[in-house]
């Protein structure tokens, strides 16, 4: 736009009449001066507190009038402050920043009345093109007249004069040849972005929207694919390349003046001090962790350790960047494998809705570039730019990848570096870039053979390579049970799902359900309502059936994830590498019955695990409590030691019936005795009894664990070909608390030769591994 020398004037004027000397802008310039920057940041706020609305309106309704005239002033004030800051001919730069209220928008927002307007536009960075030196103005010399001429060049995209042609001159007027004096020319530094709306703002079902930004001078390489910014701009209609015609749609562009970086968690909850006060009541219960699993998805029945994996996964554990240049994450990676219509997509969906940052993705749908990183070509130009793939774009969040086995296997690969290095090294085309990636993976897959086969290893049934499956913290194994009990439930379950009907409000007031002599003093509205329609006739007034709506469980996880910086204690050093130790004592590969292979990578999954459970219990320390409920969702991951309902209702009744034997048994007798034997019983964690040598109760995941280490560290150190029974009996009990009885270890060599691990031969056993 091409405004007359009167209006320049005149505004310049009035921008004088504005700022006095000895005022805010002075310091604003020092400033600058300071920072060897020559963009000044202009305040708009500045012409509101002295009542210049109408220069401020104008400013932002048309930026083009103005910009050149602020230019000048500032120009003229940066001399008076620092006569040799600033070259001849030289001028300062103009950014803005400032109270934008409606002119901050989005690139969905971004609509024709914006146009030639300043506009304050937030988004992510999808690609970058190269950085290219873009002419202003031209020398030549003209040998055979020994006289110089120049030419300036403006484009559409100048905020001032209108342009000029960009035929570059060879000859003079007289047909003289030119020859350009290069080092006399000057150019400046040019580049084109696209941003793109944040994917959790996105409207669903419709494409995100992009709009490209024009940064020029020093604003060139401020950001990179994956940032999040907000970029202050000239919003402007360009018109097309068409051949003589024009069919009324121009591209519009950004020309930017300004480019913030904004921190991910900008968008974070507002916590009130009643939320604080609530979530340090929730964080003081013995039930924390029960509590947030049955909260996350209450609408899938069971998965109860998988959901506890999944809250720890969103609170994550702690990274490091040590001064040596070593990176270590602290976010946590899983994957679901099992048959199908057993929720695994519906857990997916569920992380979604919960996570801050959530970016879905599906192994059929992507490709390993997509993922990753991309080197391609602009439409416009031809030249290389940069664009980001999901797992950039997720930065600092979740990603959830699935159909994850549907995958090509070279695209596969390409997410290796992600899950372990969290970052993306590009080299193609002459781009060498490396971009951030550190994201939590989930994944969801099917079984190779479409539905899981019990008789061959979980290995085998996964069909993934070990360099993949060791970069998951944790692999669970989903199997669809068929036991009519818990088809039962499940039937009676998603058919509440289906009949309920939420009230318009969603049901705000929950103190007729939750009403608890003991904790009185919290407030329920924080847990969802009781509907008899939804929960059922049986669930009653139980406060283990509790769970806390959505929005709380939002705060708490943010709250938890952001605030809290847990250390480790020397005890829970210690223990974490004695259970390491025992894990690998226990075979330390597939091979052995497990999911994962045990790697160095599985000792920082501990680490990592006990670190989000303490920052789940608001603890500045990880204690060894937080280790054991590490170790145990671990334990489950790895060798499915949690009983199936189906085992633990048959061990249940077992257990009573056993109690009323021998209570009637006992009656007549020393209760002493039998007092103890009822206290160990009691515990859920006791799998034997074992006042009763010759009954034989199924033995816990615990025991099992230990007898396979005693065994298997006695192998290592006599290197024995055949053992007796009697021989392993002394053994396994040499230490033990508990010790094990013939019956238990009868049972627990049978399962073994089931796997074929070893061959019993009249009371020998040969271990066949």
């Amino acid at each position: 736009m091409d405004i007359s020398d009167e209006l320049r004037a005149s505004n310049k004027k009035a921008f004088s009449e504005q700022f006095q000397t000895n005022d805010s802008l002075d310091e604003d310039i020092r400033k600058m001066i300071d920072d060897g920057r020559h963009r000044l940041i202009f305040q708009i706020s500045h012409l509101y507190q002295r009542g210049a609305n109408d220069l401020a309106r104008g400013l932002l309704r048309n930026p083009s009038e103005y910009i050149q005239s602020l230019s000048d002033f500032v120009t003229e004030r940066t001399r008076s402050i620092a006569p040799k800051y600033l070259n001849e001919g030289e001028q300062v730069l103009i950014g803005f920043d400032g109270p934008f209220v409606s002119r901050k928008v989005t690139p969905r927002d971004l609509l024709s009345e914006f146009i030639g307007s300043m506009v304050k536009v937030e988004g992510i960075i999808t690609k970058c093109s190269l950085v290219r030196p873009k002419v202003v103005k031209s020398v030549h010399y003209c040998p055979s007249t020994k006289q110089f001429t120049s030419r300036e060049y403006r484009d559409i995209t100048s905020t001032v004069g209108l342009p000029t042609g960009s035929v570059y001159p060879t000859r003079d007027d007289n047909g003289n040849l030119l020859v350009t004096e290069y080092g006399l020319c000057n150019y400046k530094d040019h580049q084109t972005l696209s941003m793109q709306e944040v994917p959790e703002n996105s409207a669903p079902g419709q494409l995100p929207r992009t709009v490209d930004v024009i940064a020029e001078d020093d604003l060139v390489d401020s950001c990179k694919p994956g940032d999040r910014v907000a970029i202050v701009g000239i919003y402007k209609a360009i018109p097309g390349k068409s051949q003589g015609s024009v069919n009324g749609v121009f591209r519009t562009v950004l020309i930017a003046n300004n480019i913030f970086l904004l921190n991910k968690e900008a968008n974070a909850p507002m916590f009130s001090t009643e939320d604080l006060k609530r979530i340090k009541q929730i964080a003081a219960r013995e039930d924390t962790f029960d509590l947030l699993s049955r909260s996350l998805a209450p609408s899938i029945y069971g998965h109860s350790w998988i959901k506890k994996a999944v809250i720890l996964l969103m609170l994550g554990g702690t990274e490091k960047n040590l001064k040596n240049g070593t990176h270590l994450r602290g976010d946590i990676n899983m994957m679901m494998v099992g048959d199908p219509s057993v929720a695994k997509s519906q857990l997916l969906r569920a992380i979604m809705n919960i996570a801050p940052l959530a970016i879905s993705t599906t192994g059929r749908g992507s490709s390993g570039v997509g993922l990753t990183a991309a080197v391609t070509s602009d439409q416009e130009t031809g030249e290389r730019r940069l664009e980001a793939g999901a797992m950039v774009l997720a930065d600092r969040g979740v990603i959830c990848i699935d159909e994850f086995d549907k995958m090509n296997d070279q695209d596969r690969v390409a997410i290796h570096e992600v899950m372990e290095q969290q970052t993306v090294t590009i080299a193609k085309a002459g781009i060498h870039a490396s971009l951030n990636a550190r994201c939590s993976v989930v994944a969801a897959a099917n079984p190779i053979y479409g539905t899981y086969d019990r008789s061959i290893t979980p290995t085998k049934n996964i069909g993934l390579p070990d360099s993949l499956l060791s970069r998951f913290d944790l692999l669970f194994i989903v199997l669809d049970q068929m036991d009519p009990v818990i088809d039962r439930r499940i039937s009676d379950h998603v058919l509440r799902m289906h009949r309920f009907r939420s009230a318009a409000d969603g049901g705000e007031d929950s103190m007729s359900m939750y009403g608890r002599e003991d904790e009185a003093d919290v407030d329920t509205s924080i847990f969802v309502e009781y509907d008899r329609m939804l929960h059922g006739k049986t669930r009653g007034r139980r406060p283990r059936d509790e769970t806390l709506k959505i929005k709380f469980l939002k705060k708490y996880i943010h709250y938890a994830k952001h605030r809290i910086t847990p250390n480790l204690t020397d005890e829970a050093s210690e223990y974490i590498a004695t259970a390491y130790a025992e894990l690998r004592n226990t075979g330390g590969s597939t091979r052995t019955g497990g999911t994962l292979p045990i790697t160095a990578r599985t000792l920082e999954t501990i680490i990592r695990l006990s670190t989000a459970h303490a920052k789940l219990k608001l603890s500045t320390q990880v204690l060894k409590s937080d280790v054991e409920a590490a170790l145990k969702v671990l334990n489950f991951a790895i060798y499915h030691q949690e009983l199936t309902d189906m085992e633990e209702r048959e061990q249940q009744l077992e257990k009573e019936l056993e109690r009323k034997r021998k209570s009637d048994h006992d009656g007549d007798i020393n209760g002493d005795r039998n007092t103890r034997a009822a206290t160990e019983t009691e515990t859920e964690t006791e799998a034997m009894d074992v006042d009763e040598p010759p009954v034989a109760q199924p033995t816990s995941s615990e025991r099992v664990a230990a007898f396979r280490s005693a065994f298997e560290q006695h192998r290592h150190e006599t290197r024995f070909e055949q053992i007796s029974i009697a021989e392993i009996e002394r053994v396994v009990n040499v230490g033990a608390v508990v010790p094990y009885q013939r019956a238990e270890i009868m049972t627990l060599l049978e399962s073994w030769r089931e796997e074929s691990r070893v061959m019993i031969v009249d009371d020998i056993v040969y271990p066949t591994y």
